[in-house]
């Protein structure tokens, strides 16, 4: 079935209910493991998470239901989890929801499937699968989602507190869950003794990162200037803020370059492109200089890195934070 917010929220927040498959498809994969780390959290303490690979699933199209109708040696709670799935995770899902019996939910987030391929037919057409359709949230649709998560963790947000926090997380909905969480911690808020947050208890936790900080670091990497990248980085060392604003500042920058430098290309002139993508003038020389550094082969493989240290550091908790130190130098020395 088709679920909306409110039906897909209900359902994980009763530990899946009789759902057997939830399907996270679209580009937002950092809401999806969002929505997945929800299903753990109401599924309570112990739970055990089972990871799948989806070649393993081409291979063995029966291990999902295998997997969801089997028990934990230790009789706690499980749930499975599919990630990077596509339509090769097809026939495991048709199969889990034919089964006779699956006791444990599967999560599957396939975010580079089409909504009319065969995966999320699938999904739609059964009774005991949700599928939705993930989507960064935006501007007040991005604030409203903080607002709405702080509620549920008994925060009344103070002018502006919501607003930052999407700023300092640059709209990644997991990121937006952990610093209203560590909020809540902070303030020993609950749904049953609610507390108000105001700027500076947001200040006192470090959430915020101002565009002043993110700034520098995607420019010395743009530049390849290690020396201004690590001189860039070490204020954040002290912080424990986390380093997706930065690397999706970098993704959208060398994006940016890439198109322009296929202008360039083409046989435009780089002062007409600066011009025509209306560049800002304070950066007109910059963004000239590193057109003639970075050709589009080498700007679309370093987005192809950074988006795949994205999903590294999401995957690594803190230990992100060091494997995107690492390669964001590996990028600025790279000629």
């Amino acid at each position: 079935m088709k679920a909306s917010q409110a039906q897909l929220t209900a359902a994980l927040d009763r530990a899946g209910g009789d759902m057997r498959l939830f399907l996270f498809h679209g580009p937002d994969e950092s809401g999806a493991l969002a929505f997945a780390a929800r299903l753990a959290r109401a599924m309570g303490e112990g739970v055990e998470r089972v990871d799948l690979e989806p070649g393993s699933l081409r291979s063995d199209p029966a291990k999902l239901a295998d997997e969801a109708a089997s028990m934990s040696l230790f009789g706690d709670r499980r749930f499975i989890r599919v990630a990077g799935a596509g339509e090769e995770s097809a026939d495991a899902a048709e199969a889990l929801l034919e089964a006779a019996s699956a006791g444990n939910p599967v999560v599957m987030i396939a975010p580079g499937v089409k909504a009319t391929g065969r995966l999320v037919k699938l999904a739609l057409a059964a009774d005991r699968a949700m599928s939705f359709a993930c989507y960064p949230p935006e501007g007040n649709n991005a604030e409203g989602l903080v607002t709405t998560m702080a509620r549920e963790q008994g925060l009344g947000l103070g002018a502006g507190v919501a607003a930052r926090i999407v700023r300092a997380s640059d709209g990644d909905r997991a990121i937006m869950a952990s610093e209203v969480e560590k909020l809540a911690l902070y303030l020993d808020a609950g749904p049953d003794h609610p507390r108000d947050a105001s700027a500076d208890d947001l200040a006192e936790i470090g959430a915020d990162l101002e565009e002043g900080e993110i700034t520098p670091i995607v420019e010395a990497v743009i530049a390849g200037d290690a020396s201004a990248l690590i001189a860039a980085l070490r204020p954040m060392q002290s912080s424990d803020a986390s380093p997706i604003p930065w690397l999706r500042a970098l993704a959208r920058r060398l994006a940016a370059l890439a198109e322009m430098r296929a202008a360039v290309d083409a046989g435009e002139g780089a002062g007409q492109v600066v011009k025509r993508f209306r560049v800002f003038w304070r950066e007109e020389a910059a963004t000239i200089a590193a057109l003639q550094r970075w050709n589009v082969q080498r700007l679309t493989r370093a987005l192809d890195i950074v988006r795949a240290t994205e999903r590294e550091v999401m995957a690594k908790g803190g230990a992100g934070r060091t494997i995107a130190d690492q390669q964001l130098l590996t990028l600025t020395r790279r000629r």
